[in-house]
């Protein structure tokens, strides 16, 4: 009825006022029903409704003394910015206050459209985002489960604002214990909840860590929230509750659910690849399992030790022998291909690895694509390994049936001549050790993938797909590839190539670029919840981000013919990104972007390809690449220095110098009990401490100190007065379970600071050293 009042009133332009009388009317009824017909309405008519004022009337009701009409001025003005493409409802200081102040009067659904609209602003500081979270965090008592989301996902991005780490700590114990009575709901609700909480322990593990126990499985819960806690419970898993978690995985197993019980196996890979001083647990668990003989079961393990042979590589090998007790069970291609490979890959210590390639190639026509490939595969790498007569026929029957009994284009056509060359379809010859080369290159290892959002957990609105260009160029490399000297991308076929610069060079340097083949589309997802986007294109004279100090150029524009990159490596939820921003101030389209990076102390290198759609002349893009560890680790003594080459289709390779910050690899649980400090600092010797003294630091506050450094993962574990100066102990820790002891020794105020260090690997104290003092200049 309201909607018709309306629309007869802007339909004469004698009486157009009429129509804003409804919004202005003295009834709040009247007032809140003409906010949701203006929505209406826009969606009818949007220019009619934008020529007749009721856009500025429906904005004037967020000032409504109504909390009623002030929501559903709200939901109405969201509802229009949706199919608006220019800004219509933006909150401002003053909006905001009185958003607040009808939060807590007005119906739980008006809540849930004030929270959402929330969710959009930007605090202008940590002072504003910490009054906006004490202003919402009652809402997470409420009764209504759409009303705690929406104050949790407030919450979370007010939590990107704020600095101080007490108050994001008692804000994350807050948000616990709501979440947890969603799971106390109706099944329907608890499947909602946990998706939603799938995403957020993604964002903020440490608010759940300590709940694990409250994704345990039920045995009358549906499959489908069975299968959710599932998922949880493995980016839950640690060192800690490991044990806890393989007890319940492994009763899964045993259960009647097909679905369910692959699901749990596959878990327990998860956690194995996860979690690497657990991992000889995870693998104990799953033998065990092979030993009940259930088929499914069977081919499940099979499946995810493949995939732990891959995380770490020479390490559980011993226990191939078992796994080849099953060969005769395997009746699932993916079972197949994995036992296949498992054997081509560890074919020189597996003594009759000849006649167990051989029990499979009987079925080779009829086997599906992808247990072909693996065979294929397998067999050259046997030939390789073990050239002789047996493995060559092997590989001629493998031939025969690729090119004759089937017609698969997948497969490749190869011929062997004599055991000195391997002949290509294509006429190109390559000569056997190239060949054990190009085969039997190392792998890149895989990583955790626990922590990488699917498609199907964002809404609609939550991600863009691009699509960029990937060049893959021929005989390109690095002079040094033969060493290992940069580790590749795993996305990418191809090397980045040209010469090398000099080491000792901080300039970047170019080489030419050999000619690209065909470009292959690779997509690009955006983050979760409208946070953290990792790549979007912005024009150059805007930055690309407003938090946060500007990353330092690494490639000045007049030295990349118009790219400049500027790039920093961060830690970020347990993970350490390189976060780039690349500016094309060049006259020409810049896509097909790689990157690799050299040798280094740690063997950082790159955890997937470089996200970067085509650059525009005159624009830029920002992306965070994800990255790994001990991949390929430099010999020598320890450097910060991190070798970088970045390429792209249409300019030649780029080379130039970063930092590796000791404090980006500090992991969030390097805290110690005091206990455990003291019994550590007595057990290492006194050779393995090692003295500096810094005598330009001043410091102003042990608390914010205290807090800047514990921003980086360095945990304040006690403090005394030594004559007039303050003694503060912390500890921190990197990958591999290394533990820094750090002793402060400062006078508050006064010029002078002395840190004394104690760890199993002295050697690092340099770099630390190095660290501690940009963290506290910074």
């Amino acid at each position: 009825m309201g909607l018709k009042i309306l629309r007869n009133c802007v339909g004469k332009a004698e009486d157009k006022f009429r129509g804003k009388l409804l919004i202005v009317d003295d009834d709040p009824y009247v007032r809140k029903t003409a906010a949701i017909c203006v929505a209406k309405l826009y969606d009818i008519n949007a220019e009619l409704v934008e020529d007749r004022g009721f856009l500025d009337a429906l904005k004037d009701l967020i000032s409504d003394n109504n909390p009623m009409v002030v929501a559903n001025a709200v939901a109405a003005l969201a509802e229009i910015q949706e199919t608006s493409s220019r800004p219509i409802f933006e909150i401002t200081s003053s909006t905001l206050t009185k958003l607040l102040t009808a939060l807590n009067e007005c119906t739980e659904w008006g809540q849930v459209f004030i929270l959402d609209a929330l969710s959009k602003y930007k605090a202008t500081d940590a002072r504003e985002a910490e009054n906006i979270v004490e202003r919402v965090t009652p809402r997470l008592q409420h009764a209504n489960c759409a009303v705690v989301l929406s104050a949790v996902k407030m919450i979370l991005l007010q939590m990107e604002l704020i600095t101080s780490t007490d108050v994001v700590r008692n804000l994350c114990k807050k948000m616990a214990p709501p979440l947890v009575t969603l799971l106390s709901a109706e099944p329907e609700i608890q499947y909602v909840a946990l998706r939603n909480i799938n995403l957020i322990v993604q964002k903020r593990p440490t608010i759940l860590a300590h709940e694990i126990k409250v994704f345990f499985c039920k045995y009358n819960d549906p499959i489908y929230v069975k299968m959710e806690k599932l998922e949880i419970m493995i980016k839950l898993a640690s060192d800690r509750n490991i044990d806890q978690v393989l007890l319940e995985f492994k009763e899964y197993a045993t259960e009647v659910d097909v679905d369910f019980v692959r699901k749990a196996v596959r878990a327990i890979g998860r956690c194995a690849i996860k979690l690497e001083r657990a991992a000889e647990r995870c693998i104990s668990v799953l033998l065990e399992l092979i030993k009940i003989k259930v088929n499914y079961v069977v081919q499940e393990a099979i499946i995810v030790i493949k995939d732990i042979f891959r995380r770490y590589p020479n390490t559980y090998e011993s226990i191939i022998a078992t796994l080849c007790e099953s060969l005769d069970t395997l009746d699932e291609p993916e079972a197949k291909a994995s036992m296949i490979w498992i054997i081509g890959e560890y074919a020189e210590r597996i003594d009759n690895a000849d006649e167990l390639l051989e029990s499979f190639l009987e079925s080779f026509p009829e086997e599906p694509p992808q247990v072909q490939l693996q065979l294929l595969t397998a067999t050259v790498k046997l030939f390789l390994k073990k050239p002789t007569e047996g493995p060559q026929q092997m590989i001629q029957v493998v031939l025969n049936n690729a090119t004759v009994e089937t017609d698969n284009p997948d497969l490749p056509c190869i011929y062997i001549g004599d055991s000195s060359q391997l002949i290509l379809s294509n006429g190109c010859s390559l000569i056997f050790q190239a060949a054990k080369d190009v085969v039997l290159a190392e792998k890149p290892v895989i990583s955790d993938d626990s922590n990488q959002l699917e498609p199907s957990l964002l809404p609609p609105d939550a991600f863009v797909t691009r699509v960029k260009t990937v060049s893959r160029t021929e005989e390109e490399e690095y002079p040094d590839a033969s060493e290992g000297g940069y580790s590749e991308s795993p996305a990418h076929a191809a090397n980045i190539g040209a010469s090398s610069p000099a080491t000792t060079s901080n300039a970047p340097s170019a080489a030419a670029r050999q000619p690209a083949a065909a470009p292959a589309p690779v997509p690009d997802l955006l983050d979760l919840m409208g946070m953290d986007n990792n790549s979007a294109v912005v024009p150059t004279d805007r930055p690309a981000s407003a938090a946060g100090p500007p990353l330092p150029v690494l490639l000045p524009a007049p030295t990349g013919q118009g790219l400049q990159i500027s790039a920093q490596l961060i830690r970020r939820d347990g993970q350490i990104f390189y976060s780039m921003l690349l500016e094309n101030n060049s006259q020409i389209p810049l896509d097909g972007f790689m990157i690799q990076f050299n040798k280094n102390t740690f063997g950082l290198a790159a955890g997937g390809p470089l996200q970067v759609p085509q650059l525009q002349p005159g624009t830029s893009a920002s992306t965070l690449l994800p990255m790994v560890l001990f991949q390929n680790i430099s010999p020598g003594p320890p450097s910060t220095v991190l070798q970088v080459a970045v390429k792209n289709s249409q300019q030649p390779v780029w080379y130039f110098n970063d930092k590796l910050p000791l404090n980006v690899l500090f992991s969030e649980d390097g805290r110690m009990e005091r206990s455990t400090f003291l019994e550590t600092w007595k057990s290492l010797p006194d050779s393995n401490e090692v003295s500096r003294e810094f005598p330009a630091t001043v410091l102003n506050s042990v608390e914010a100190t205290l807090d800047r450094l514990a921003a980086s993962n360095m945990f304040f574990i006690a403090k005394r007065k030594h004559s007039n100066q303050d003694v503060l102990y912390l500890s921190a820790k990197i990958p591999r379970g290394i533990p820094f002891l750090i002793e402060l020794t400062a006078a508050i105020g006064v010029p002078g600071l002395k840190c004394a260090l104690k760890t199993p690997n002295p050697e690092l104290a340099p770099l630390f050293f190095e660290a501690l003092e940009t963290l506290l200049k910074s």
